[in-house]
């Protein structure tokens, strides 16, 4: 019952970062192509931790963690470079 769930939630997941790409290709702004940006990256991480429940493997939750932390280092650098203050 549980890999069912999170087979649909996976399967969610995707899509969501599918219609993200779109918005991150068609975006009219920078700041729309950087949210877009961040919103894949959390999908992304959220997609690792259900990969790493469903095969086993606690190793991939650390991959999720330094992957994390990266995109969240970049957006801020982004942010700041589009404020003009870095």
């Amino acid at each position: 019952m549980v890999n069912t769930i999170l087979t649909i939630a996976l399967a969610i997941i995707i899509l969501s970062i599918a219609i993200t790409i779109f918005r991150f290709v068609i975006g009219w702004t920078t700041i729309d192509r950087v949210i877009a940006f961040d919103i894949m990256t959390i999908s992304s991480i959220a997609m690792i931790g259900i990969i790493a429940y469903l095969s086993n493997r606690i190793i991939y939750l650390d991959i999720a963690l330094v992957y994390g932390l990266l995109s969240f280092l970049a957006v801020i650098i982004i942010a700041k470079y589009l404020e003009k203050s870095l």
